[in-house]
């Protein structure tokens, strides 16, 4: 064979094995184009899978943590509507206890001191004295005084003394305003309003170098019915 066939047989020879490396070297490139489109999938993937399973861990705690909440309010108001109905069945309304004292022989006493002294003969029903006092002679001016809690628990005063003077009944009542009279037993009262304390009214008798004070807030009729059992 001459050179020049040679020649032309081994140019043949070098393209076609130039294409077959052009051929290795593009499938090799898509190779590895597929492969990175693969693993930028399954990257994705991953992904989408490790945000969802974040997403139901914290739903998850949220709803744990609602739930928890959920309960304590339950319980406490489950307690507060046992406790509530625990003080609705147990109260009572606590009553004041009236501490009742003995004024008969202080009454009579003090009569031999001062005949103007006046008590009540009988007690009205129902009614305690609660308190007593009688400044003796010696004790100028001369003063009586019986406290009562009617059976409604309201307070009757009695106050007597012999001045006659109106500085006892401002000192006793302070300031007062005219309220009309009232007629007891045949007797004309004053009656008056007590400015400085709120409900509470009072009779005013005076005559004879006494003056009689019946006070308290328990109304005029408990006020009249008390001054009409005064002996």
């Amino acid at each position: 064979m001459s050179s020049t066939g040679q020649d032309a047989s081994g140019e043949a020879a070098a393209q076609e094995k130039g294409q077959e490396t052009a051929q290795e070297t593009v499938a090799e490139t898509a190779d590895g184009t597929a492969e990175d489109a693969v693993l930028k999938r399954a990257r994705e993937r991953a992904q989408v899978q490790a945000e969802a399973n974040e997403y139901r861990q914290a739903y998850r705690r949220d709803k744990a943590k609602s739930q928890t909440v959920g309960n304590m309010v339950f319980a406490l108001v489950i307690c507060l509507v046992v406790a509530a109905f625990l003080i609705i069945v147990t109260w009572r309304p606590k009553e004041e206890k009236v501490r009742a004292v003995e004024y008969t022989a202080q009454l009579q006493d003090a009569r031999k001191a001062a005949s103007w002294v006046r008590g009540p003969e009988p007690m009205p029903s129902g009614w305690t004295a609660t308190s007593v006092e009688f400044r003796a002679p010696q004790q100028e001016p001369m003063t009586w005084h019986l406290g009562v809690v009617t059976n409604e628990k309201k307070y009757v005063g009695l106050e007597q003394s012999n001045v006659t003077t109106g500085k006892f009944v401002s000192d006793e009542l302070g300031r007062t305003s005219d309220d009309g009279t009232a007629t007891v037993a045949g007797v004309t009262w004053q009656r008056k309003v007590l400015l400085d304390r709120k409900g509470e009214n009072a009779l005013i008798l005076v005559g004879s170098g006494t003056t009689t004070i019946v006070t308290g807030n328990a109304g005029y009729p408990a006020l009249e019915t008390f001054a009409s059992v005064l002996r």
